[in-house]
């Protein structure tokens, strides 16, 4: 049968109300790719869950799926949500498809191009605000409290319903749940979405490894991070809407939260992509923990069926590549040029 997005192939087991309308743009379905030469350097099976290949190049389409779905079935006219880039484009490209209208707040110069551009293409109003994601977050609580305008951020329970799909596919996969899973943590909706559907699936239940950025940590500092900087801007979030449940996630699966530094991020990136998979940098933080918890002896792999979740395709931010590219070398149009140039 031919694949028809989420809600139809897993709708009878998330919850969601009768009066849901299915908007799909076939999002899902997306490839648990095998590393084979970087699970051989940790002895394990490892494989990496490439959510950059849903629609709009990123994991949010699971949940805005279902959270959009919900939206035009209760009759909701415009959607809102805030936003580090990602949920902006999925939400502005839901709300397209349903024929919604789309508002969309970002921080002032926090979003990479990548993004912005998506948001902009799939028709949302954009709103750049004077302050932080978390402050862009607490201005669209507060206006869909006041007004019928819906919510769409992760704190929509319906974003959960759908996310938690990823888990469902990988179990299906692999027949059950790995050993281990690495993700990016940040404003907690993917982690805690991930542990509701391995639970609900009862194929196993993995340990969970969540991974935020150093300067953008605060469920490993334990405290809000008011200023959050980190060059993974998908998890540059000081306050995590979902933040108790992430915690619990990760101790009820006997894993852990770690932080990691930005040049640990970027070399992770450059891994992945020397295997053929491009990430933003966000995306690489699973795999960047993975290898930090590798090296300081905290992380047995060996024998283990792991599994690291890449949340968004790298042409979401492709500046941090191109800034530190060197201009390519010109040559005459002919054979004499390139040969002396690349040798035999």
């Amino acid at each position: 049968m031919t694949y028809q997005g989420l809600i139809h192939r897993y709708g009878h087991l998330l919850d969601l109300p009768a009066h849901t309308q299915n908007i799909s743009l076939l999002e899902g379905n997306t490839p648990l790719i095998p590393m084979p030469r970087l699970g051989k350097e940790f002895g394990c099976e490892l494989f990496v869950k490439f959510e950059g290949l849903n629609p709009t190049g990123s994991f949010k389409d699971r949940g805005m799926t279902a959270a959009i779905s919900e939206a035009v079935g209760r009759g909701a006219q415009t959607v809102i949500c805030a936003s580090t880039g990602n949920t902006a484009a999925s939400a502005a490209a839901y709300a397209s498809r349903a024929g919604l209208r789309s508002i969309v707040l970002i921080p002032e110069g926090k979003v990479a191009a990548g993004k912005l551009a998506g948001a902009i293409a799939y028709g949302a109003e954009v709103i750049q605000i004077q302050g932080s994601f978390d402050d862009a977050l607490s201005l669209v609580v507060e206006i869909t409290q006041k007004t019928p305008i819906a919510l769409v951020n992760s704190i929509n329970p319906y974003r959960v319903e759908g996310q938690k799909t990823a888990a469902f596919e990988i179990c299906d996969v692999l027949d059950n749940a790995p050993d281990w899973l690495c993700l990016p943590v940040g404003n907690a909706g993917n982690i805690t979405s991930y542990w509701a559907g391995f639970k609900q699936y009862q194929k196993g239940l993995p340990q969970v490894l969540g991974v935020q950025a150093a300067g953008s940590a605060p469920l490993v500092l334990g405290h809000p991070v008011d200023n959050p900087e980190t060059i993974a801007t998908a998890i540059r979030i000081g306050r995590p809407a979902r933040g108790e449940q992430a915690l619990e996630a990760a101790q009820q699966s006997n894993g852990r939260i770690i932080a990691v530094s930005d040049a640990e991020i970027l070399s992770a990136q450059k891994i992945l992509a020397s295997e053929g998979v491009w990430v933003e940098p966000a995306s690489a933080a699973g795999l960047a923990g993975l290898i930090a918890e590798s090296a300081f002896g905290k992380f047995d792999a060996s024998g283990k069926r792991i599994v690291v979740v890449c949340t968004g395709h790298g042409l979401k931010d492709p500046s941090v590549i191109t800034d530190s590219f060197t201009s390519p070398k010109v040559i005459p149009a002919n054979y004499e040029a390139l040969i002396s140039l690349v040798g035999g």
